[in-house]
């Protein structure tokens, strides 16, 4: 392909907020350097919406999902993946970019494979510990894939894994923990304990917190981010006990000021946490939910000395008190722990390979 644009990247990636959120974190940065984006998603995905506030070029293309069982629609589902390869041959001839950035999920096969048949460079990202089959049908053409767990790196070719970790937004790490409490209404007389569960999954554990706060409040104040609708409208003047729906700029203040965190275990969720230096008590989704992902990557953030993990389907009021009790007595330790860790500096280490990449 001739005459590519000096400074032009394209963004790939969508399906889930997951396969989206890292490159909010790199669009600033990546302006900043000068850089022409470009972002190519399916045609009404999360992903538009979500690179909506960046004044970014979007297009759309047609995309089928990539089951693991049997669907009526695995059968057409190939021709729309087909006719997505044709509309994104079409737009990469236009735009000319010089390189391609693919979060995965399976907007971006389309992307990738058709920049690989226009010889422009692809690098990927996988956040999870093993790959995605959109990222597995994608790395054959990949010239780098970035990894986010260091078990990731023996299901790749060794001259692409690099272990980068995965860049989060800038912004949460300029929380500031006084106004996290002034939000929340909390005073200084204790810790603070904050439960973000995501919307998936999430009613299991809102259930087993609530059952939980008698003991927890004795020593924690909590603030919990329930999911949409998910709200106990009986609790809401409990005090100690802050509930919320969804944060969006708050996030940064209630991370700031929370000691213990507990969470799901995706992996931009623990990419936060690490980057944030933050205990914390991962609850994965089982496998009757997902592909078994957050379990893996859960483990891996244990075995590194970053969390403590209660299996789904073990949770319960005591055992996650008794694990949250834990984590703040080695709160200290877990905090060293974390700080000898290079996979919080992902945002750096990508965009070096992207500014390589460009020369």
């Amino acid at each position: 392909m001739r005459n590519l644009s000096e400074k032009k990247l394209v963004l790939t990636g969508g399906g889930t907020a997951g396969h989206v959120t890292p490159h909010l974190a790199l669009i600033p940065e990546l302006k900043e350097r000068g850089y022409d984006i470009v972002y190519i998603g399916s045609y009404e995905g999360i992903e538009k919406k979500l690179i909506s506030d960046f004044d970014v070029p979007y297009y759309g293309v047609s995309t089928g999902k990539f089951r693991r069982y049997f669907d009526p629609q695995n059968f057409s589902d190939p021709f729309r993946v087909m006719k997505g390869l044709g509309e994104a041959h079409k737009i990469l001839r236009k735009e000319r970019p010089r390189l391609i950035f693919s979060k995965g999920g399976f907007v971006s096969v389309p992307v990738v494979r058709a920049a690989a048949m226009l010889g422009i460079p692809c690098i990927l990202h996988e956040s999870d510990m093993t790959p995605g089959l959109a990222n597995k049908i994608c790395i054959p053409v990949a010239k780098k894939v970035c990894c986010n767990f260091p078990e990731t790196m023996s299901s790749i070719p060794a001259d692409k894994a690099l272990l980068t970790g995965t860049p989060i937004r800038k912004e949460l790490l300029k929380g500031d923990p006084a106004e996290g409490r002034r939000i929340c209404g909390f005073t200084n007389d204790k810790p603070v304990l904050m439960i973000i569960g995501g919307s998936s999954g999430a009613q299991a554990v809102n259930e087993v917190v609530r059952q939980a706060l008698p003991g927890l409040l004795e020593d924690f104040n909590v603030a919990h981010i329930c999911g949409k609708d998910k709200m106990d409208n009986l609790m809401l003047t409990m005090e100690g006990y802050k509930q919320f729906e969804y944060v969006k700029d708050e996030l940064k203040d209630l991370f700031a000021m929370a000691d213990v965190v507990v969470s799901r275990a995706g992996a931009n969720a623990l990419c936060e946490l690490l980057a944030l230096k933050k205990p914390n008590v991962l609850i994965p989704l089982s496998l009757r939910s997902s592909r078994g992902d957050q379990i893996l990557n859960a483990r891996s953030f244990e075995q590194q000395g970053f969390s403590v993990v209660i299996d789904n389907d073990e949770l319960d009021e005591s055992i996650l008190v008794e694990k949250i009790n834990e984590v703040y007595k080695n709160r200290d330790s877990i905090v060293r722990t974390m700080s000898k860790s290079h996979q919080h500096e992902a945002t750096e280490a990508i965009l070096e390979l992207i500014d390589n990449f460009m020369k």
